[in-house]
């Protein structure tokens, strides 16, 4: 079972070999500095080196651009602090940790967490969690600030190892981050890029923005199933054997019954919440709504509602929270409302420091030119093979996961690679809806591995609450299984569903 002590056997020693390799890294915040030198080092010896690779962004060549330079360095000084304010994942952290912090320490999450044990066969914990995870992908990032250590406590509280769950809602939030049964704002902006890019092709061609959804829905089958698997039967035994929990200095979770107070505060809180939740949707129905974009849609990325989503997670755990607080006695005033939001921000700290050696790397990363030249020589080199349609395919996967390494952005990704290995597709009679499901498998698959993540380092941070040694290494070696066998297996899903015929999505063909 879960709990089980394993041996080490011949996978295990190497997943050690590889935490101990990667602890030995500096901090993420010192390594993130390493390699901003790096780019910065890189881009001053290519900068002179002519490359034939075109930029489908800018139909030129591309141009590596020496960060060393004298105008660059000025611009680095300049724009040091508003690259930090600007780097996204930290208000998104912060804002939302800010809510989820009352809602904690006044005792409510507790309550509701024992409630949703109650009803939640323990042997079914884990898929729960991972589904959950893949389900968030629908309200952005906001599995990454509330599913995935909300998965800690839950496995903790249990008596299951909490990074057991940090690592499975990780796994289900990151590494199924592409498959989701509802339509979420990643559809229509990844088919936004696909039909610019097979218009190359074919001017008049049209692209349904589900055109992977029915794809996208039936992956979280093997994904739940794959991760479920590696967590009870592979990360678990681990983990027990190799990272034991310091209980001393875990605020434990108390899973004694509810008081009457307790029950009756809950209740009212949650009412009010899902009023308050109720209240807001129904503003949307609209469909003239100001939460809605100007082509009428509620999930595109620049729809209102999507740019609302964390300031709403903000508000729908602070009004629960405070209610619950007041009227078990946790808060008397104000100030209590404040230390906890204090006492969230106080465990962030690190992440700070963290983000903001990230937010400069990126930003150097991104200027230089060095990710677009990688993706697209990589698709380049891709396309010279001249391989079959199917070899192609996982091709194309693994390529999209190699790079996924260095950049990112799901979308910079594919308005990189998207124009050159779209068309080239098509040539081949691969229409540009398997192309882009093609995408999909390995830009997800390989986000879980990549310290250059944005929130690699805030899920260390999770980490290390419940294990204080915790590195990039551990993480690394946590999550590798994950990324191996959903590239492996999800790919194989795909080439079976293409086999058999079924359908990708709305409007979708697997040949052009």
């Amino acid at each position: 079972m879960a709990n089980e002590q394993a041996a080490p056997g011949k996978l295990g020693r190497m997943l050690d070999g590889i935490e101990r390799v990667g602890n030995k890294l500096p901090d993420p915040a010192m390594l993130f500095l390493i390699l901003l030198f790096a780019v910065w080092g890189l881009s001053a010896l290519l900068s002179g080196v002519s490359f034939e690779a075109i930029d489908p962004r800018t139909s030129s060549p591309i141009e590596v651009k020496n960060l060393l330079s004298a105008e660059a360095l000025t611009h680095f000084l300049t724009s040091m602090v508003s690259t930090f304010m600007a780097f996204a994942p930290l208000g998104v952290v912060l804002v939302a940790m800010l809510g989820v912090g009352v809602a904690e320490h006044s005792g409510f999450i507790n309550t509701a967490l024992k409630k949703m044990l109650k009803v939640t066969p323990l042997k079914f914990l884990t898929p729960a969690v991972v589904l959950v995870g893949i389900i968030s992908h629908t309200a952005t990032d906001a599995g990454y600030v509330v599913v995935i250590p909300l998965a800690g406590v839950i496995f903790f509280t249990v008596g299951r190892h909490p990074l057991a769950g940090i690592a499975a809602a990780f796994a289900g939030v990151s590494g199924g981050f592409c498959a989701n049964f509802i339509p979420s704002g990643i559809d229509p902006l990844l088919q936004s890029f696909t039909q610019s890019a097979a218009q190359i092709v074919d001017p008049d061609i049209q692209i349904n923005p589900l055109n992977n959804w029915f794809f996208a829905a039936s992956s979280c089958i093997p994904i739940v199933l794959i991760i479920w698997y590696l967590t009870d039967k592979v990360l678990e035994p681990r983990l027990n054997r190799t990272h034991k929990v310091n209980t001393e200095e875990v605020d434990v979770p108390s899973m004694e019954e509810s008081t009457p107070k307790e029950e009756k505060a809950f209740r009212v809180a949650t009412f009010i919440m899902l009023t308050a939740v109720i209240g807001f949707f129904s503003l949307t129905v609209s469909e003239t709504s100001t939460l809605r974009d100007a082509n009428g849609s509620l999930t595109s990325f620049s729809a209102p509602l999507m740019q609302s989503i964390v300031p709403l997670i903000f508000i729908f755990f602070v009004i629960p929270g405070m209610i619950y607080g007041y009227m078990t006695g946790t808060f008397k005033n104000s100030i209590d409302v404040v230390q906890a939001m204090s006492k969230s921000m106080s465990g962030m700290s690190h992440y700070i420091v963290m983000a903001f050696f990230c937010a400069q790397f990126v930003a150097a990363f991104s200027a230089s030119n060095l990710g677009a030249l990688i993706a697209v020589e990589g698709a380049s080199g891709l396309q010279a093979m001249n391989l079959s349609a199917e070899v192609t395919i996982v091709g194309l996967i693994i390529l999209v996961a190699f790079v996924n390494l260095f950049v990112g952005s799901s979308s910079a990704k594919w308005a990189l690679i998207g124009p050159v290995l779209v068309p080239m597709l098509m040539q081949l009679n691969i229409s540009p809806d398997l192309s882009q499901a093609a995408y999909r498998v390995g830009d997800s698959s390989s986000n879980i591995i990549t310290p250059l993540m944005p929130y690699f380092p805030l899920v260390v941070v999770y980490c290390q609450r419940y294990v204080k040694d915790i590195g990039i290494g551990t993480l690394i070696s946590m999550m590798l299984p994950f990324s191996l066998c959903l590239l492996a297996l999800w790919s194989s899903w795909l080439l079976i569903y293409w086999s058999i015929g079924m359908p990708l999505g709305l409007g979708a063909s697997y040949t052009y």
